[in-house]
Order: structure tokens, then sequence, then C-alpha cells
């Protein structure tokens, strides 16, 4: 496969006011999180293009660029990791053509191969000249057989699920003429709940740096849980403490019990290491009443629930006690923890006390970490007018610095969920042949329906 770029153009607000605005001040949960890029391809069969493929061209860049003015910080850069700016120095646009047919890309079953379609590499240590990194880059990759896929690389500075859902939905409700459908963003409240802090202590940043990146040899796959699987596996993860555990915390429970089975069967100590599963909790819905808003906050606003077990009880750990730590590490995140999060003291004071009892815990051990994020819910109504994309790509072959990642994505035509799941080599290898992972995991199975 080969994939030509023939053009590359630099999108900016259609907007020439915005010079006047004030910088857009950074979270301290922005502060918190890394510039690494995270990655989206979304993909459309030519069947579904009704319009000229020119036209098409055309006007998936006017219409980025209106929704720029809307969300214009996504056009600006970052500055000592305290705010944006600079909203005229624009987002990375790329047209490239790919010389295989859509379906034969999704024949190849190579994760890695999404890459080629992405403006930015997913996931890597972005730590040069950081303030210089575009916070979006997008890429409009055209197939032989007139398919298109969309890719986007957003900064985790400023994105998280919620906020790259919203953008891609206003970007496509635009391009389609919907305005009734555009979301309009809340840009400011995310600071005012959590101002950041300056200067924040250089201690917690590298314990961050440390938490998202380890140095080692990763596989990224992608695994299909069907709804037969699913419910399979709900079935044995029910309990009078969890009574109706969610399809994510189903799945992340498997996932975890036999990662940790590899971990361990690799284990050379004397004693297998603990193990700890880190999940990404958007804070949006938990929040108060009062702290809640009509429009979508923009911004990192979620927060890790830590889990942790003995990697060496791994086939003594029965489904249901891992779906009921998990449980359990949500929980936490109610009202009152979150009102604890809030103002430049006391919020300060709580995300303190986290980075101190996790820079305690790795000064005594190394534990195994495993990082869960669920975008089941986002991402499905990305509709140009063509209806909803065939698919979506989340992760290619990540930056040799990352993390034990899965990431969840629902199927579009079904009620199955994709796991992309990043993992240390070795452990991959026991992974793909487990025979009772398998028993409910398809393996980068082939898309014929196209």
């Amino acid at each position: 496969m080969e994939i030509t770029i023939i053009s590359r153009y630099t999108a900016k607000p259609s907007s020439s006011s915005l010079q006047h605005l004030k910088p857009h001040k950074l979270s301290l949960f922005d502060q918190l999180t890394p510039a690494t890029y995270v990655p989206l391809v979304f993909f459309y069969p030519s069947s579904s293009l009704t319009t000229n493929l020119s036209q098409t061209l055309i006007h998936l860049k006017t219409s980025l660029c209106e929704t720029l003015t809307l969300y214009y910080p996504f056009s600006g850069r970052t500055k000592n990791n305290l705010y944006i700016y600079d909203f005229d120095a624009g987002v990375p646009y790329l047209e490239a053509r790919v010389n295989c047919r859509l379906p034969e890309f999704h024949k190849l079953q190579e994760t890695q191969l999404l890459n080629d379609l992405l403006p930015f590499l997913p996931f890597q240590k972005e730590t040069d000249h950081s303030d210089l990194l575009p916070l979006l880059a997008c890429q409009i990759n055209v197939f032989a057989c007139g398919g298109l896929a969309i890719s986007v690389s957003m900064s985790h500075k400023i994105f998280d699920g919620d906020t790259g859902n919203a953008f891609l939905k206003t970007w496509a409700s635009i391009f389609r003429g919907a305005r009734d459908d555009i979301i309009h963003p809340n840009l400011s409240q995310a600071s005012l709940f959590f101002p950041p802090r300056d200067p924040l202590p250089q201690n917690y940043l590298d314990l961050m740096d440390s938490l998202w990146f380890k140095g080692s040899n990763y596989v990224s796959k992608r695994f299909v849980f069907d709804a037969k699987s699913i419910a399979t596996l709900r079935a044995r993860s029910t309990s009078e403490n969890v009574p109706k555990p969610t399809r994510v915390e189903i799945l992340t429970s498997f996932i975890w019990k036999h990662a940790m089975a590899a971990s361990r069967a690799l284990s050379s100590g004397p004693s297998p290491k603990t193990s700890i599963v880190v999940q990404a909790v958007n804070m949006r819905p938990r929040m108060n009443s009062q702290m809640r808003s009509d429009t979508v906050m923009i911004g990192n606003l979620f927060w890790w629930a830590v889990a942790a077990a003995d990697a060496s009880e791994a086939d003594a750990h029965d489904l249901r006690d891992l779906v009921n730590l998990i449980k359990e590490s949500i929980k936490g995140f109610d009202s009152e923890y979150l009102e604890s999060l809030q103002g430049e003291d006391g919020g300060f004071g709580t995300i303190s006390e986290f980075c101190n009892q996790i820079e305690a815990m790795l000064s005594s051990e190394t534990p195994d970490i495993y990082a869960f994020t669920s975008w089941v819910g986002f991402f499905k109504q990305v509709d140009f007018g063509w209806g909803r994309p065939f698919s979506i790509g989340a992760m290619g072959k990540v930056g040799p610095a990352f993390r034990n990642l899965t990431v969840f994505v629902e199927r579009q035509w079904d009620r199955g969920i994709e796991a992309w799941v990043n993992l240390e080599e070795n452990q991959m290898a026991l992974l793909e042949k487990d025979p009772q992972f398998l028993a409910f995991a398809s393996p980068s199975p082939g898309i014929s329906s196209m």
C-alpha cells in the first residue's frame, strides 16, 4: 500500500477577529496531561458518498475552518503549560491518495497501517519544543475506489474523548448544513472550576510522564467482543455487590485478568508484581447541578480511578471480584470528591494527595500498570451526510515509549465492542495464545461486507 500526499494546507478559523481574544487558560488537568497525539480514523465507503469528490474535498476544508471559529483554541499553540494563544497559527491539513481500495485495506488486518493515514504518529512522547506543536491535525485520505478515511491527530493537552466528540460532530454538522446539531463549546468553565497552577511542581509532571510513558517493545492489536460473548461474560460478572455491571466494566476486568496471567507466566522474580488498573473517568456526568453546563466543557475533564490486585493470584481472581474492584474505584468519583478538586488551593491539595500516594507506591515497587479508556458512546454520530462511518480506527503502532493501554470503541453495526489493546510484546504474545481469552475475543477479524 502506498500513500501519496497531494496537498498541504494550514486551516485557520474563518473569522479574522479572534486575535483580539484573551489567551485560553488551561485547567489543572490539562497541565497534568502530556501533549501526545490521540489518533482517530473514520472510514466512509464510496457507496455512501453522494457528492462530487472534488467538491467534497473543498467543503471539508472550508467547514473545518468554520468549525475552528467556534473551537478557536484548537488552532492555537500552548505557552508554558499555562494557556493557549496565537489562534492564527492554524491546523495542519493534508490530502492524500491511497493506491488501494478501501475493502482491500481492511482485509490487510494490520493495525500499524493506520499510522500511514494519520498526520502525526499516535501516542508518541512529544518532548521537543512542545509549545510549537499543533493541537490538532487532519488528513483526508482518498482510496482508489473513491472511499474516504478522515483522520485526526488530537493533542491530549486539550482533547479528551468528550472534547474530541463535540468538535468532530460539529465539523460534520457544519459540513452537511445541519446547524441545529452544532455543539457549542464552553471554553472557560474548566479552568474556572479547576484553575491552573503556576508553578506546577516539576515532580508531579515527572510522575505523570512516568505513568504515561515507559520504554518497551509494544504491540497494538484489535480484538472484537460480539454481543453474545459480552452477554456470557456478563453472566459471569454479575454479583450481589454489582448486579448490573456495564459492558466496559466487564471487558476491563476480563482483559485485566488475562493480562495479569500473562505477566505472572513471564515473571522470574520470587513474587509477581502488583497489578494496577487505571481507568479514565469522565467527570462531566458526575458533576453536581451547579457545575454542569448546557454546552460541552472543553478540555481534559477526566481523571484516573485506580484499582490494584495481586498478580500472583491471577487464576484465583474471579471475574466478579475484579468487576467489584473496578466498580468501587469508580464510585469514588462522586460529587463530594469532584467538589474537593475545585478551586486553586483545595483542588490542588486533592491532586497533591493523589500524586504523593502514587509516588510512594512507585518508590517501593514497580507494578504492572494497565490503563483503560472507553470511547463507547462517542464518535458514532460523526456523520458528514454519508451516514455513520463504516468503521473507526483507534490506534496504530504507538511510539517506543508508551504504556499498556486499551481503548474501547463501539462497533458501528451491532452491539459488539472493539478493544484496541496496546501491550508489551511478550505479554501480547501470550495473550494471543490464551484459549480462555480467545474463547470470547476475536483477534483482528476482517471486514468483508463493504
